[in-house]
């Protein structure tokens, strides 16, 4: 489990989140939304030690972010950013490099690290255009090349940046099934989204930010209620209760 405790952490001296509290739990699905510059990837960003945290504490089972090499959290986190380069390597050779964290150098691939590969690309979707080299790809086919290197990690939580951003309806779904898939497992998921109504249907936890805090965490009919959704982003959602449980709509 990852725990955040009164966390503070911004840029340049610049406080972007103030105190917020908030744990990443196994074997379930937190979703982070809230309007644009609110914190949300900078959240992940700190969770994961890439900024450093200007206040509060980051644990890891316990154990404080700070007193983790690089390698360790590696191993307890993946990560999928929002905003990458397209390296020339093949998608295959991408997703091999979700295995550095277990590697010694000079990085020697096992049987185990390709097999781990294979199966992160089927799970991301991506097996069609593993030997396609990246540049060549549309933005979508990147994204899920990307997300097969983050499930290459195999790692007890796994942290994503707007995962389902350039992908089509049915590779969005595929994308929140994988994800089910993995909580299922036991993993903690942590996911950045913008489209309300798809975290409202697959959220475990749902939290909403808004200007560097948390307004609203619990599950997504508790957040729902509150009116914490429509405070943050200014707009007036509705649902409808249909056999597939409730949708959600903009009125």
């Amino acid at each position: 489990m990852i725990e955040l405790k009164g966390l503070r952490a911004g840029y340049g001296g610049r406080e972007i989140l103030h105190g917020v509290d908030i744990s990443f739990q196994p074997g379930r699905i937190t979703i982070l939304c809230g309007p644009n510059g609110c914190g949300k990837s900078t959240l992940l960003r700190a969770a994961l030690g890439l900024i450093p945290s200007m206040g509060g504490e980051v644990l890891y089972d316990g154990v404080e972010l700070s007193g983790l090499s690089r390698r360790e959290v590696a191993r307890r986190a993946a990560y999928m950013p929002q905003e990458r380069g397209a390296p020339s390597i093949t998608v295959r050779r991408l997703a091999l490099h979700g295995r550095f964290p277990y590697l010694d150098i000079p990085r020697r691939y096992t049987a185990a690290d390709l097999a781990a590969a294979e199966r992160a690309l089927k799970l991301a979707d991506a097996l069609d255009i593993a030997d396609a080299p990246l540049p060549e790809l549309s933005g979508g086919q990147r994204q899920r090349a990307f997300l097969a290197m983050a499930l290459a990690q195999e790692t007890p939580a796994l942290l994503m940046d707007e995962p389902t951003a350039f992908l089509d309806a049915g590779h969005q779904l595929r994308v929140m099934d994988s994800a089910q898939r993995l909580a299922r497992e036991g993993r903690a998921v942590v996911m950045v989204l913008h489209d309300l109504r798809l975290a409202l249907r697959c959220a475990d936890t749902l939290a909403v930010l808004a200007d560097g805090a948390l307004t609203a965490c619990g599950s997504p009919e508790e957040v729902y209620s509150s009116g914490a959704i429509d405070a943050a982003f200014g707009v007036a959602l509705g649902r409808v209760h249909t056999d597939n449980g409730w949708q959600y709509y903009y009125e």
